[in-house]
């Protein structure tokens, strides 16, 4: 396939040259000099590993950006969104927080987008570059003329492995605005690879993405809050404790525990949290990680109480399942209980029922507005009073039509 780069810098070149390796031909646009520089020389000014066997045998041409366009049927946007240097984690946090700075990714696609309708022929457009989710259609979408189909593929790369982490990727995330075009480019996709293409919408690629790059921030922190602890307590090795979790593949190292609905329970974990949060403070910690854990499960609990009140309109509160876990009649640590006691502090009447803990009928009249406390597989298809609302963090529950469901986690579609 013919493929063009509008954006031929750190991230751009170095999939350029995957690309072209692959048996594509491969044009690009850069404003800067920079690149047609180290397509000259051969020369990369930044390391990446395994470019300099492929830049040697490059045929890349930089070409102005209409030309790119005529001779691309697919324009990758490989266009920095970058963030002020006290934005960028090497000085104290600011008290401030802000977006990325999408000037310059927004000036290159009107720019793009001119080019593609001076040529008067449709092209896919695949936006690379971060960005915060609603911004690809918020702030991108508009600059298109009606010849770019806007897809965004945001890749999952470091920077100096971008050649070997673009070749052979975990998966490829698409986020799909034009279905005829996502085929297009899965299509191109098997020819680089076998890894998995998961097509979402523009914003289920955008969460995903900054969501990845968190999580990883996430494990750093907890491995680094594990090797303040073992500093603290005598004979305790925390390359010896991190090699033993690493070896926790089925429920640490894997992908179990790692759906949304509410917050842990049992008689472990939110008590081991709030005991490990008096080490903490014991051992003088430089940040109480544990305590932090638990304040966000409550404030969660507190976010769907307040979800309860704006949708019940009038009707009483049940909470369906005061388990912890589905099929199991534990309440300990559950955090349904936990939901069913925030509600009571705003003054609510609540009726909880669970029929792997009660012995008593459950709630008759109606109509009711319901919560699914616990996943139990009775309550998928459960006999809901007619006109009630059932609240559903699960995502699981099939009512009948008179009964309105709200999958708790599912944004509204938006039109395009």
């Amino acid at each position: 396939m013919h493929i063009g780069f509008a954006g031929l810098g750190k991230l751009g070149l170095p999939i350029a040259l995957a690309i072209e390796s692959k048996g594509h031909t491969v044009v690009g646009y850069d404003p800067a000099e920079g690149p047609r520089e180290m397509l000259r020389t051969r020369r990369l000014a930044f390391r990446e590993a395994g470019a300099d066997a492929l830049l040697a045998d490059t045929r890349i041409e930089m070409l102005s950006l209409e030309e790119t366009v005529r001779r691309s049927e697919i324009i990758f946007v490989t266009i920095q969104t970058p963030h002020e240097p006290r934005f960028e984690g090497v000085t104290r946090l600011p008290d401030e927080t802000r977006d990325f700075d999408y000037a310059a990714l927004r000036a290159g696609v009107a720019d793009l987008s001119a080019a593609v309708e001076a040529v008067g022929e449709d092209r896919i457009v695949v936006v690379v570059s971060t960005v915060l989710p609603g911004t690809i259609r918020r702030e991108i979408k508009p600059l298109l003329g009606p010849h770019s189909r806007l897809c965004y593929n945001p890749f999952f790369i470091s920077m100096g492995d971008a050649i070997k982490d673009f070749l052979n990727p975990e998966f490829v995330l698409f986020g799909v605005d034009d279905d005829r075009s996502a085929d297009v480019a899965e299509a191109f996709y098997r020819t680089i690879h076998g890894a998995p293409f998961r097509r979402t919408t523009l914003e289920e690629a955008e969460v995903t993405k900054v969501l990845y790059n968190t999580f990883i921030s996430t494990k750093i922190a907890f491995a680094n809050t594990a090797m303040e602890i073992c500093h603290h307590v005598p004979n305790a090795d925390v390359d010896v404790v991190m090699h033993v979790l690493r070896e926790s593949r089925g429920r640490i190292i894997s992908g179990k525990y790692f759906s949304a609905g509410m917050g842990d329970g049992g008689a472990c974990h939110p008590r081991d949290n709030i005991a490990l949060s008096h080490l903490s403070a014991n051992l003088g910690l430089s940040y109480d990680w544990f305590r932090c854990v638990m304040e966000q499960r409550e404030r969660q609990t507190e976010w769907l109480a307040d979800l309860i009140e704006a949708h019940r309109h009038g009707r009483d509160i049940v909470i369906l399942g005061r388990s912890f876990k589905p099929e199991s009649n534990m309440v300990t640590g559950s955090p349904a209980v936990l939901l069913e006691n925030i509600l009571r502090e705003r003054g609510l009447a609540v009726r909880a029922w669970d029929p792997h803990v009660d012995t008593t009928a459950p709630p008759e009249g109606g109509p009711f507005c319901y919560f699914i406390g616990t996943r139990h597989p009775e309550f998928q298809r459960w006999a809901f009073a007619p006109g009630s609302v059932v609240l559903d963090p699960w995502r699981y529950v099939e009512a009948p039509a008179d009964v309105t469901v709200v999958p708790i986690g599912r944004g509204r579609a938006l039109s395009s």
